[in-house]
């Protein structure tokens, strides 16, 4: 019986957290992905392109971020992918 019990307040602590969850991606902005590298695809055929700067520029809009770290993510996605 208590078994029960937990299992039931076990399932609502975890609908609870994804929601808190939902709410931080909602508010930054942020789209989760099971599988970066297919959300990231359009970013990769850029830079396999040759065009870093669009990389770059297509990066911070999906993103949401400054410059800085989207550079940065693009120099490691360079390194990684090409």
């Amino acid at each position: 019986m208590s078994t029960e019990i937990d299992l039931i307040q076990l399932r609502a602590r975890v609908n609870e957290l994804e929601d808190r969850l939902k709410f931080i991606y909602d508010h930054l902005r942020i789209e989760y992905s099971d599988n970066p590298d297919k959300k990231n695809a359009k970013i990769i055929e850029v830079l396999k392109a040759g065009n870093k700067i669009e990389a770059i520029k297509v990066y911070r809009e999906m993103y949401n971020v400054g410059l800085a770290e989207a550079k940065e993510a693009i120099d490691k996605m360079e390194a990684r992918y090409l």
